[in-house]
């Protein structure tokens, strides 16, 4: 069996809405190693997109997900529940950013408690309105791709999104768009076509994850909660992909000196399960009425044993600072090799949530071709990249926290080799 027999099937097989970053067809995984059904072995800096952050397979988290499928598997929490499952909800409660009394729901996917968040929030404050911002991922569901800031390829062919959702430009330097712009914006919104007393919530990703990388500025967050504040919207942070020790913090929102009033979260939270959450103000939490939140696999056994199992593992081993300082050897690296390649316009991120961007040699453009040049080429010398941005011009670095020292000094040199011979390609 070949990776190509298998594409062959799927390409008959699959929906083509379901998008391929490669056709490696994966056959077994160990930390930040896979290997396909060729028997070839790669070096893994995408980890299901930040799921596991803990490495593929990790002993402990798999020991737990075993143990716990020897007893059951679902049972429904609604209907018999399972003290697990509160255990989670309390150490969250005790670990999401927020100096408050803090309730918990677990759902499935990060676009499920994106959706349950702003349920909750409109519940709240009996306000209809979401404002997010552009270049922000918040799913493919109708309201997280409606809050989503970019048409292609979310939104693209699917209709009208929901009603009283808008957005505002997301601050980057590189860009051109400053903080005072994206809350001058904000500003523009509630005199022009926005009403702030029926704005529910204002959602956030403390890290633009698909959008680029880019980090929100402490004084954008400090800007956001006067104004939340001052207008009574919920602030929401969408941790889906920075939550889990991947930006140096347990959350993203720890780096800041403000505290959102409601966290999702998902992919690393259960180590490759799925499973997600939504963490907030108790007052908040309890505004639904029963019934109006969950659903049947919501919070399912063994994502529950697992996600356990992922808290323990990322404070036995230490992996917030783990995470800063692979980052920091990450960065390092790629600072050198801008200094003789133009086209990197800009090397950024916290922790080991890092990304390089490249434009044209000249500045002028994105440059797309390049970053995609770059990923094919690590791939083809054994390295899974990934890109990202809406020019797609960003190459984003998503390793496993927990890559073995000599395995992430392979992957630099082969990363190092393949921009090189990118380069001298052109």
């Amino acid at each position: 069996m070949t990776n190509a027999d298998i594409a062959t099937r799927r390409e008959a097989a699959i929906s083509r809405g379901v998008g391929m970053q490669t056709q490696i067809y994966v056959e077994r995984a160990s930390n930040s190693e896979v290997w396909d059904v060729e028997g070839k072995r790669y070096i893994d800096f995408a980890a299901g997109i930040a799921v596991v952050n803990t490495g593929h397979c990790h002993p402990k988290v798999m020991e737990a997900v075993q143990s716990q499928a020897a007893n059951f598997t679902h049972t429904c929490h609604q209907v018999l529940p399972y003290e697990n499952y509160v255990r989670l909800a309390e150490r969250l409660n005790e670990k999401v950013p927020g100096d408050f009394e803090k309730k918990t729901v677990f759902v499935t996917t990060g676009a499920e408690a994106v959706e349950n968040a702003v349920k909750v929030a409109r519940a709240a404050t009996g306000r209809p309105a979401v404002i997010a911002f552009g270049g922000g991922f918040h799913g493919r569901t109708f309201m997280g791709m409606s809050l989503t800031g970019k048409v292609q390829p979310y939104k693209a062919g699917f209709g009208a999104m929901m009603p009283d959702t808008y957005h505002v430009p997301f601050p980057v330097d590189l860009h051109g768009t400053s903080t005072e712009d994206t809350l001058g914006a904000l500003t523009k919104l509630f005199k022009a076509d926005l009403d702030p007393a029926r704005v529910a919530a204002i959602i956030i990703e403390p890290v633009q994850g698909e959008g680029g990388f880019y980090p929100a500025p402490a004084e954008l967050m400090r800007g956001l909660r006067a104004l939340c504040d001052e207008h009574g919207i919920v602030l929401i942070a969408d941790e889906v992909q920075t939550g889990f020790a991947r930006t140096g913090n347990l959350f993203a929102m720890d780096g800041y000196d403000v505290s959102a009033d409601i966290t999702t979260m998902a992919k690393g939270l259960a180590g490759g399960l799925p499973l997600a959450a939504v963490t907030g103000r108790a007052d908040l939490m309890d505004a639904a009425n029963p019934g109006g939140l969950g659903g049947t696999y919501g919070g399912n056994p063994l994502g529950i044993a697992a996600a356990n199992a992922v808290l323990d593992v990322i404070e036995e081993e230490d992996l917030c600072n783990r995470a800063n300082d692979l980052g920091s050897r990450l960065k390092q690296r790629l600072e050198s090799i801008r200094s003789r390649t133009a086209e990197i316009a800009d090397v950024r991120g916290p922790g080991f949530m890092v990304a390089a961007e490249l434009n044209t040699a000249d500045g002028s453009a994105p440059n797309p071709d390049m970053a995609n040049a770059v990923r094919a080429e690590a791939l083809k010398r054994g390295l899974v990249l990934l890109t990202c941005g809406v020019y797609g011009n960003v190459i984003r670095f998503l390793a496993p926290i927990t890559i073995q020292d000599e395995i992430f000094a392979e992957a630099l040199d082969i990363l190092e080799a393949s921009i090189d011979a990118v380069k001298g390609a052109a």
